[in-house]
């Protein structure tokens, strides 16, 4: 039988923890560069929409 240390298992999870903050970490990045290509595709039409409501609720009297 193996002699398994307290020391083994605790590595383990502290190994899995940093492996999963930085997948993590990826995932939010790539989040972000989507919305920045979006962003940076869609700038008209945002730009446009944004336009178009603020120019509502400005002769709106709001």
């Amino acid at each position: 039988m193996r002699n398994v240390s307290v020391k083994g298992p605790v590595a383990a999870v502290k190994a899995y923890t940093r492996k999963r903050s930085g997948m993590e970490l990826v995932q939010v990045a790539i989040l972000v560069a989507i919305a920045v290509a979006l962003g940076l595709i869609f700038k008209t039409q945002i730009t446009n929409f944004v336009n178009s409501v603020f120019g509502k609720l400005l002769s709106a009297g709001f």
